[in-house]
């Protein structure tokens, strides 16, 4: 009964002191000092003093690894729950906790390769892969990482130009999460998981030239777009009036065609009348009974009417000889009638 008493009261203050905020051991403090750095170079007493206490029975907390010396000596290193040791030859030297935690990096001045002064500050995500190595690789993996990532930080940066500093933000972090993973993982056995640039502040006087650069840049783009909307118009105008004179060549190329061609369609179809109307004429000269004397009177007519109409049409009028003998004009008019015919007979 006693026993059971004991080990009680022995799993209560264990329960008790695990409370304690024992991680302080493993965070080194802020500080302001010439420096520079952000932290101080050692633990001081009191902090130490806030180790878990051998009290034979522990429970170890979840996510949490305990360095055990014996001796002085590494001896084991305890797993989450229930665990056992040995007073005064076992003692909890390190509280290592195995979650991702953050970083602060202090703000820091950093030169681009196009002498351009940078202000840039960021925040580091590490996690614990290894608690020997955390606790025995190096005095403090928080302050040898944030030294780390400030010298890489800076030159990274030198090696840029503040333009690509400006557009390579995620280039970058990756490249300084490279940089301290080969050094911390094998070594420390904390693993970077990312590092982000927090902000970026360059120089009052870069930053208006780049308001008026950027400023010039949308100017050029303006006059650029109107430049090619005018010569766009122009282009568009040319090829309508070039469009309008090819349709309207093209329509009096047409027009003149179809004129052609009815031009051609009207003389066809007025010579075939023609012809017809001889063949119909010659016909009936041939079928009917004194066809022939009726052409002679015809003929004679026809040269006496166009003989009057001589002086109607020109000021300029050929008068024959034998004017006074009408008999003998229509005699040739009948006369070359009766030749014509006979040379088609």
């Amino acid at each position: 009964m006693l026993t059971r008493t004991f080990l009680q009261r022995i799993a209560v203050n264990s329960a008790r002191r695990s409370a304690l905020p024992y991680a302080l051991s493993s965070v080194r403090m802020f500080t302001n000092g010439p420096s520079g750095n952000g932290y101080q170079s050692s633990l001081n007493f009191f902090q130490r003093e806030q180790l878990p206490t051998n009290t034979i029975i522990r429970f170890v907390p979840q996510q949490t690894a305990w360095i055990v010396e014996r001796m002085g000596k590494f001896h084991r290193i305890l797993q989450p729950g229930l665990t056992f040791l040995i007073p005064v030859l076992d003692k909890i030297t390190y509280v290592q906790s195995l979650k991702e935690s953050a970083i602060e990096i202090p703000s820091q001045n950093a030169i681009t390769s196009d002498n351009v002064s940078l202000e840039l500050d960021g925040i580091l995500y590490i996690k614990v892969i290894d608690p020997y190595k955390a606790s025995y690789g190096v005095e403090d993996f928080k302050f040898a990482i944030s030294q780390l990532a400030q010298t890489t930080m800076r030159s990274e940066i030198g090696s840029l130009t503040l333009d690509a500093v400006l557009k390579e933000r995620q280039m970058l972090n990756n490249n300084i999460n490279q940089v301290i993973n080969e050094a911390a993982r094998d070594n420390w056995g904390v693993e970077c998981l990312r590092y982000e640039i927090r902000d970026i502040h360059p120089p009052q006087n870069v930053l208006d030239a780049m308001h008026r650069q950027v400023s010039a840049e949308r100017s050029k783009r303006a006059e650029i777009l109107e430049s090619e909307g005018q010569r766009q118009s122009k282009i568009n105008i040319s090829e309508g009036e070039k469009q309008s004179i090819i349709l309207a060549s093209e329509a009096n190329k047409q027009e003149q065609i179809n004129r052609a061609a009815g031009e051609a369609q009207s003389i066809l179809l007025k010579s075939e009348a023609t012809a017809k109307g001889l063949s119909v004429i010659a016909k009936a000269i041939k079928e009917t009974p004194g066809g022939e004397s009726a052409v002679n009177l015809q003929v004679a007519q026809e040269y006496i009417k166009q003989f009057g109409n001589l002086a109607k049409e020109t000021n300029t009028v050929v008068i024959p000889q034998n004017l006074g003998d009408l008999g003998g004009m229509m005699a040739s008019g009948l006369s070359m009638y009766e030749n014509m015919s006979k040379l088609k007979k």
